[in-house]
């Protein structure tokens, strides 16, 4: 019984594994039609009772602004194009701090991110986590770092509801993602942290500083000149 059960346990994953290698083929050409956190809002508004109309338009990379995309890496993930999907030095940061008894933001990066917010549910379970590194390793082995930028930026919730960055830019701004400034895009990138309490478009002091903090970060990194040098680090 036990070697039956061993069995049929190693042919689901298998299974599994060929599954998601085969899903994230396809999206690294085919733009995802949702993502499991649209769900998961959808379906938390329907026990709420309050309706709620999700806003996405999926835009391709070259119909989103630069400034949006180095406004995000600045804010979100300063070591993306040298990463492999993890930042070590940001998850031994948030273990020893967590040790101390607090939190720590960061340690997550933006293909983890992506792993998450497009196949999997919210939580911290050991589970939850396990599945997000897989689906990180497979995104980063099989995905440009364009193609997970631009997957990230036309996931993300910016807003109660308002996903991706053409959503994004409309809703705060009134302007497509493609004319969004530098200001606006790094007041976007500020709120990222918790982007249902806090708003692009009537920022707090606290987003403010954030923002203005981005906007350095932003110049320091080098603009145009790292989205060249991102391009460059495509895998095949």
């Amino acid at each position: 019984m036990l070697q039956s059960l061993f069995r049929r346990l190693l042919k689901a994953l298998l299974w599994f594994a060929a599954g998601s290698v085969i899903l994230v083929l396809i999206f690294r050409w085919i733009p995802p039609p949702g993502t499991a956190l649209m769900v998961e809002r959808k379906v938390e508004s329907w026990f709420d009772g309050q309706p709620i109309d999700l806003q996405r338009d999926w835009q391709p990379w070259d119909k989103i602004s630069d400034n949006l995309k180095i406004a995000v890496i600045a804010g979100e993930d300063q070591k993306f194009a040298e990463h492999w999907g993890f930042d070590v030095d940001a998850i031994q940061a948030a273990i020893l701090h967590n040790e101390r008894g607090g939190s720590i933001r960061g340690a997550s990066t933006l293909s983890q991110q992506v792993s998450k917010n497009l196949f999997l549910w919210s939580g911290r379970s050991y589970l939850r986590k396990g599945l997000e590194a897989w689906f990180t390793m497979l995104v980063e082995l099989l995905w440009s770092k364009e193609r997970i930028l631009e997957v990230y930026l036309n996931s993300v919730e910016w807003d109660e509801g308002v996903f991706g960055a053409q959503a994004a830019a409309q809703h705060h701004f009134r302007v497509n993602a493609s004319a969004l400034t530098v200001q606006q895009a790094s007041y976007l990138a500020a709120v990222l942290p918790n982007p249902r309490e806090w708003s692009a478009s009537h920022p707090s002091s606290y987003v403010s500083r954030r923002a203005g903090w981005i906007r350095q970060q932003m110049r320091q990194l080098g603009g145009d000149g790292y989205l060249a040098n991102l391009n460059s680090s495509r895998r095949w």
